[in-house]
Formats: structure tokens, C-alpha cells, sequence
């Protein structure tokens, strides 16, 4: 083989070394954050919660998934939207639903991290029958970055709640399935915890595995 022909070879087999794994990536409908680990995705998660109670029982589901979800090799970042400042929506429409915000604060973050997010968690305790104002002053802002999320993403609800009437979570989980909807998202699952009020009270019940047990497998 002259020297010519082998090093035309040599790097058009460098440039296929180059491009393939994108190319596999591509094809099998990954994003560039999920990667291939021990056979299975893996991908990035942004967890939004929106108790403003240190230790509160939405914040224990969402350590017991974030603990699962990081565990099955996935990237977590995590939101506390009650120790944040993100002011609500005016409703100026100064972004034009896909544009730069009047207010520069901490939903910053949001707009960077939820963009390319594979999946998105809202954990919320139920606040006078819907969800905390802190988490929904979050997906208020979501309008600023409209045109940038209606992109295929798995979503997950935790909420926790005082009462043990499944029809009082009904508003909540209309709310969030409505969103998805507009959206085109796709639930990934749901832990509804009913029956918890003091602090830790969510300790005592099996609810934290089974949000574990959603973050290890979604």
C-alpha cells in the first residue's frame, strides 16, 4: 500500500471513530446527556421542589429519588425554589414566550438546566389544596422559555399531603398532567403520599422507597 493511500485510510478511519458513538447515540434516540452505563440510559434530571420547610416531607421524597435516580449512574441537579428568589410572573410579555425575562434572579438557573434535562421532577407538599406557591411561581416562569421546552421529556410528580382523601390530590395531579399535555412530556411516574403532615411524619410510611425506587428506574 503506498503511504498516500494509507494515511487517507488512517484518518477517514479516525474521523468514523470520531463521529460513531454520536451517530449510535442519534440513532438509538438519545440526547447528548444520555450515555449507554451497564446496558442501560442514563440521563440528565432536574428535581424542582417547592417546600419551604427544611426537611419536609416533599424534600425527603425528593432526596430518596434523587438517591436512586444517582445511584443508576444518572446526573441530578436539584432546584429548592423556596430558598431562591424567583419573583412571580407579571405577565408583561416582555420575553415574547421565548426570550429574555425583566427579572434576572435565581429562575436563571432554571432556563439553564431544564432546556437540556431528560427528565424534570416537581416535588411539592400540597398548600391549601394545590401546589406550593414557591414550585408554582417556577412554572409560571416557564412561559419566558416556552419555545425552547416543548421538546420530549419524561416528568415525575411527588407530593405529599396531610389528608388521606385520593380526591383531594385530584386538583394537583390535573394540574400536572394538563402541563405535560401542553408540553408533550411524558409522566415517568408518581408518589402521591398521603396521610403526612409533621415533619419526618413521611419516614414513617414506605413512600420514601417508593420514590427511591422511581428514581433508580426511571
Amino acid at each position: 500500500m503506498k503511504r498516500r493511500d494509507f494515511l487517507k485510510k488512517g484518518l477517514a478511519l479516525g474521523a468514523m471513530t470520531m463521529i460513531l458513538p454520536q451517530t449510535i447515540r442519534r440513532a438509538h434516540g438519545f440526547s447528548e446527556h444520555e450515555t449507554i452505563r451497564k446496558g442501560k440510559k442514563t440521563m440528565k434530571i432536574l428535581v424542582i421542589t417547592g417546600s419551604p420547610r427544611k426537611g419536609g416531607n416533599s424534600s425527603v421524597l425528593a432526596d430518596s429519588f434523587i438517591k436512586g435516580a444517582t445511584e443508576a449512574g444518572h446526573t441530578v441537579v436539584r432546584f429548592d425554589a423556596a430558598f431562591k428568589k424567583v419573583n412571580p410572573c407579571t405577565g408583561c410579555n416582555h420575553c415574547g414566550m421565548d426570550g429574555p425575562c425583566i427579572f434576572n434572579d435565581d429562575f436563571n438557573f432554571i432556563r439553564e438546566n431544564i432546556v437540556d434535562a431528560d427528565a424534570v421532577v416537581f416535588a411539592s407538599p400540597m398548600y391549601y389544596f394545590g401546589l406550593s406557591a414557591q414550585l408554582k411561581a417556577v412554572i409560571d416562569r416557564f412561559y419566558a422559555i416556552n419555545g425552547q421546552i416543548h421538546v420530549p421529556k419524561k416528568a415525575v410528580l411527588l407530593m405529599t399531603y396531610a389528608n388521606t382523601a385520593s380526591s383531594q390530590a385530584k386538583p394537583i395531579i390535573s394540574h400536572y398532567e394538563t402541563l405535560l399535555n401542553y408540553l408533550g412530556w411524558t409522566d415517568a411516574g408518581q408518589v402521591i403520599a398521603s396521610g403526612v403532615w409533621q415533619i419526618g411524619a413521611v419516614n414513617r410510611t414506605d413512600f420514601p422507597k417508593q420514590a427511591y425506587e422511581l428514581g433508580k428506574n426511571i
